[in-house]
């Protein structure tokens, strides 16, 4: 297997858990996601993107960092640009490292969609800000490493069926779930966190504990 970590131009903030799902893993940089490098103590093996949004003193910091170099106009943005750049460079489990906030709402909720397509494909995905994760849930089975107490929504990407829930707080069995519902918001962990989905798309978001790795 092949982890890559992409650096994102969201939010992010360093905790244990974060070291442990990035440690060993590939690392390229996207754009103004290289400004995360420094704070999770990693050095890039690439930084892509049109640098039109690279915070003032970076390019200078990394001098010798190997650079691809597009123009702004153009039909993908720098974060996926890096995602594609790393399933090139055979990467079989992406990390998306500052993939929620930042200025740019659009671009956040790219990199779910992006996410989602790229789990549907088959490639494990994990999106983090640190202080929040998001695990793409598609049908069949899934069980999470996060400890008691870590609270979580399940964010409907269409109409949800079969949506089980245990280990939970709020157990669910067997749900439909209406697109654009807050049934399966603000839940909460309690005693090993499984979900089974019939069909439907949906994101996890949890908020959790230092803890496991990815």
């Amino acid at each position: 297997m092949s982890r890559f970590t992409i650096l994102l131009g969201g939010d992010l903030v360093r905790t244990p858990r974060l070291d442990t799902q990035v440690a060993g893993t590939r690392v390229i940089a996207a754009d103004a996601g290289i400004r995360h490098a420094a704070t999770l103590g990693v050095m890039p093996e690439l930084w892509v993107g049109d640098f039109d949004s690279v915070p003032e003193g970076m390019e200078d910091a990394y001098p010798d960092l190997p650079r691809e170099v597009f123009p702004a106009e153009k039909d993908n943005t720098d974060g996926e640009l890096a995602i594609d750049t790393a399933l090139r460079h055979g990467a079989t489990k992406l990390i998306l490292a500052g993939a929620f906030g930042g200025p740019r709402a659009d671009h956040a909720f790219l990199h779910l969609a992006i996410a989602m397509r790229l789990a549907e494909s088959g490639t494990p995905m994990l999106l983090t800000g640190g202080a929040q994760e998001g695990r793409p849930l598609l049908p069949g089975k899934s069980s999470f490493d996060y400890e008691d107490g870590v609270l979580f929504s399940v964010i409907g990407f269409s109409a949800l069926s079969g949506l089980t829930l245990t280990g939970v707080k709020w157990p669910l069995r067997a749900v439909e779930v209406a697109f654009g519902s807050s049934l399966t918001i603000s839940n909460e962990v309690k005693g090993g966190l499984h979900a089974e989905l019939k069909s439907g798309r949906a994101m996890l978001i949890a908020h959790p504990f230092p803890g496991s790795e990815f």
